[in-house]
């Protein structure tokens, strides 16, 4: 059973930087998809970002492009969320999904596994 745990979350003025961590264990971590979603306080949950098995793809949300990046560390298990320029808006729990195939989706009912969730609050 796969098990994927996040970590990074946290307060931060806006504007400012935050690093999410994803980590996995109990499964092949090279041979998923993976992907980043959230929720918003009396939001439905929403993609944010995911990236290919080995890293070569990754696909944004148009409300994050160009401020959030993500990346992975086959070897340490790991998918990262880099998050610059942070907003109000982006305040959320985020959650980190993995997907028992090579390609991702911005379909959150097509990922197989999924973390408990970190805070991330942006204050204006």
């Amino acid at each position: 059973q796969v098990q994927l745990v996040e970590s990074g979350g946290g307060l931060v003025q806006a504007g400012g930087s935050l690093r999410l961590s994803c980590a996995a264990s109990g499964g092949t971590f090279s041979s998923y998809a993976m992907g980043w979603f959230r929720q918003g306080p009396g939001k439905e949950r929403e993609f944010v970002a995911a990236i290919s098995w080995g890293g070569g793809r990754t696909y944004y949300a148009d409300s994050v492009k160009g401020r959030f990046t993500i990346s992975r560390d086959n070897a340490k298990n790991t998918v990262y969320l880099q998050m610059n320029s942070l907003k109000p808006e982006d305040t959320a729990v985020y959650y980190c999904a993995g997907r028992s195939t090579l390609v991702p989706s911005e379909e959150s009912r097509r990922y197989d596994y999924w973390g408990q969730g970190t805070q991330v609050t942006v204050s204006s």
